[in-house]
Parts: structure tokens; C-alpha cells; sequence
């Protein structure tokens, strides 16, 4: 291959992962903008007299969205491997785009009853379908067109696009609860922000239908991919560890949103002012947990992660309890979502490393939906019960807490992945 097809080739490599982030990057902020609402979801769709009842209601269908990911990770995933990355990117911005129209567009409780809360639950459950298909297809389609030597930076791209997505979705709200009226806000502010999401799904399609595939390209086979000789592969138990860990600690910061109002009586727009500003923060730490991840390894800089992590996220959440002002929460907001933020890159890099192509999309997929699945879907709904239940409001830092202990020993199990750093006998 001469010199100028194999620059055209890295063009080319270059273009299709900036149009499989943007992708990724609007599929999510269709997900995502549901948790950002959950206060004024249920006062929609589940009407009850008390507070806390409309606000379980609501996360139990924002958690109901992970219930049908593994089923997309499995279906979607395994169809990626089969028959290519792009149709199977495809077809998950296509569900992902009915089931926000639907929800977007449907009345409320007070208008069709019981059936708005029913059909709530049927589309989120199509968005989780979408997004646990998504989630493999796109990840491998990211790693098979970096080269060796920043790996770590474009599959931390995948991380990139779901903070982007989800400072979209706290920037829309933000604005929202700015510009109008609380009472306008709450009744159909949120339909806007949905709306937004419904308007930009034909370009997602658009671009996706137009990436070249990369499930043809034939790969030397690495001790990384290679299976041991007995016993299944050590990442199939150690990645769903971590993952658990990067998903409690990555929905607790999502939860700020509803924490900052439920619990320290601040006004949506502050409240989602902060989660715009952590957002920002995590997206500049994922990529440099990426770029570490290739230079330094993805051992040690995912080890000096999760201990920044253990440190960080007590420190983070008493601030703002103990010293319940908006400099607080806004300062917490970012200490923790940088501690957080550098995380996904060095794991989700390592998993997908450890995989051979023919497995990769689905195994990936269900490695990162089944943990996400079981707490992503409880992590909001359980904090919530354990400050209403114990009155503590540093529930939001226990829990976490736990799990990064655990994802530290896997850790420190890990055996190095990156290509230009691993040993002969790396698996």
C-alpha cells in the first residue's frame, strides 16, 4: 500500500469515527434527557398527592429503560457481528427515534389516563432496546478504525458522546427553566427538550447509513484476544465489576440534577446549571483518562482512577451537605464529575481489547448492558430510598463508595491490554 492510500485510508478512518460519535452523541441525548425531567415527568404521567411518590414513579421508569438492554445488546449486538457495524448502528437510531416521538408527543395523565403512564413505560422500554444495541456496534466500530497508538482516546470517545449528550440535555433544561415560567416549565418545557431529540434522529440516520463498514477487515489475532487455554476469559468477569462501578458512580452524577432540587432546595435552572458545568468537566477528564490509557497504560491509569474516585466522592458530596449553598453544589458537582469522568475510557479500552472481532459487538455489549441493566436501573431509586429511609443525605456517597472498593481489587487483576505496552503474555 503506498504512501497516499494509506493517508487517504486514515482520513477516511477519521471521518467515519467523528460520524459514529456524532451518532452515538444524539442516540444518548434521546435517552438521557428523560432522567434530567424526572420531577416534572411525574407530575405528568404519575399524579399522586405526595412528592417523594411522584418522584419514585418517575425514576422507576427512567430505570425501566434499562430493563430491555440486554436484550438489544444481545439481538442487535449479535446482528452487528454477523452482518456489519453500520446497519445494526442503524436500526438502533431507528427505534431510539420512534420511541422519543412517543414520548414527546403523548398527553398526559390528565388527558388519556392510565394510558399515558402505560405507554411511557413501552417506549422507554424501546429506548433501552435501542441503547443496548448501540452500545457494542458503536464501541467496535470506534476501536477497529483508531490505530494501536490512540486506542484508549477514540473508544473514550464513546464515554465523550454521552457526556456531550447529557450536557445538551442539562443545557436545553437549563435554558428552559430560564426562559419560561416554573409553571410553563413543568407542564410541557420538558416536551421541548424531547422534541429537540425527535428533530435531529433523520440526520443521525443519514449519517450513519453512510459509514463504511469495517466488519470485512481482517485483524492479526493478539494475546489479547486470544481465549485461554481452559476457563473463560478473565475480562468477563472482571469488566462486569468495573462496569458496575463506573455505572453507580456515573449515575449519581446524574442524579445531581434531582439531588441538587430534592434535597438541598435548589431551583431547577441551578440545579441543571451544575450538571452542564460537571458534564463539561468529565468530558475533558475521559479524554485525558484516554490519552493516559495509551501513553502510561490502562492498569495503572485506571488504578489511580478509581483511588482518585474513593477519595473524591465523599469529599465532593459532603460539601454540598454540609455547606448546602450553590458554590457548594457546583463545586461538588465538578470535583465528582471529574473524578468519574476519567474512568470509562481506560475500562471500556480494556474490555473491547480483550475480545476477538467475531464476538466483539455482542460480548462487549452484554458485558457493559447486563451490569448497567441491574444498576443504572436501581442506582437513582435506591439513593433515594436510602436518604428517605435513613436521613442522611451522604447515602449519595456510601453507595458508590462500595462498589469502587470492589472495583479496585478487579483492578488490580487487570492484566495490561494496550498494544504498544503490553507484555508477550498479556491476555
Amino acid at each position: 500500500m503506498n504512501v497516499e492510500s494509506r493517508v487517504e485510508d486514515r482520513v477516511r478512518a477519521r471521518r467515519a469515527i467523528v460520524a459514529a460519535t456524532v451518532g452515538n452523541a444524539l442516540e444518548f441525548y434521546d435517552f438521557m434527557v428523560f432522567g434530567f425531567f424526572a420531577i416534572q415527568i411525574g407530575d405528568a404521567f404519575f399524579p399522586s398527592d405526595d412528592d417523594f411518590v411522584r418522584l419514585m414513579s418517575s425514576l422507576a421508569t427512567f430505570g425501566i429503560g434499562f430493563v430491555s438492554r440486554p436484550l438489544g445488546a444481545w439481538m442487535i449486538g449479535g446482528y452487528a457481528d454477523r452482518h456489519g457495524r453500520r446497519p445494526a448502528l442503524t436500526l438502533s437510531m431507528v427505534l431510539m427515534g420512534v420511541a422519543i416521538a412517543v414520548m414527546a408527543l403523548m398527553p398526559g395523565y390528565a388527558t388519556i389516563g392510565v394510558a399515558a403512564p402505560i405507554l411511557v413505560v413501552v417506549a422507554r422500554l424501546v429506548q433501552g432496546f435501542a441503547v443496548g444495541g448501540e452500545v457494542g456496534p458503536a464501541t467496535a466500530y470506534m476501536m477497529e478504525n483508531a490505530a494501536d497508538a490512540t486506542r484508549g482516546v477514540v473508544v473514550g470517545l464513546q464515554r465523550v458522546s454521552q457526556l456531550v449528550a447529557g450536557t445538551a440535555g442539562a443545557a436545553v433544561g437549563f435554558a428552559l427553566s430560564v426562559a419560561m415560567p416554573a409553571e410553563h416549565f413543568a407542564a410541557w418545557g420538558w416536551r421541548i427538550a424531547m422534541l429537540l431529540g425527535v428533530a435531529i434522529v433523520p440526520y443521525a440516520i443519514l449519517i450513519r447509513s453512510q459509514l463504511p463498514e469495517t466488519n470485512h477487515v481482517v485483524e492479526e489475532p493478539s494475546a489479547a484476544t486470544l481465549a485461554p487455554a481452559k476457563g473463560i476469559r478473565p475480562i468477563y468477569v472482571i469488566g462486569p465489576v468495573l462496569i458496575i462501578a463506573g455505572t453507580i458512580c456515573s449515575y449519581v452524577v446524574t442524579y445531581l440534577a434531582t439531588f441538587g432540587q430534592a434535597s438541598l432546595d435548589l431551583t431547577a435552572s441551578e440545579a441543571l446549571g451544575g450538571q452542564v458545568l460537571g458534564n463539561f468537566v468529565a468530558l475533558i477528564t475521559c479524554l485525558y483518562g484516554g490519552w493516559a490509557s495509551d501513553r502510561y497504560g490502562r492498569r495503572p491509569t485506571l488504578i489511580l482512577v478509581i483511588v482518585a474516585q474513593i477519595v473524591l466522592v465523599p469529599v465532593s458530596i459532603a460539601w454540598m451537605v454540609h455547606e448546602p449553598s450553590l458554590l457548594a453544589f457546583l463545586a461538588g458537582s465538578m470535583l465528582l464529575s471529574a473524578a468519574t469522568g476519567a474512568f470509562p475510557s481506560p475500562v471500556n479500552t480494556t474490555i473491547i481489547e480483550s475480545l476477538p472481532k467475531e464476538q466483539r459487538s455482542r460480548a462487549f455489549a452484554l458485558i457493559y448492558s447486563v451490569p448497567v441493566t441491574i444498576f443504572g436501573s436501581t442506582t437513582q431509586m435506591t439513593v433515594t430510598w436510602l436518604i428517605h429511609t435513613t436521613g442522611s443525605q451522604m447515602m449519595v456517597a456510601w453507595y458508590p463508595l462500595a462498589a469502587l472498593a470492589l472495583a479496585l481489587v478487579a483492578a488490580l487483576r487487570l492484566r495490561e491490554t494496550a498494544p504498544l505496552l503490553r507484555r508477550p503474555d498479556a491476555a
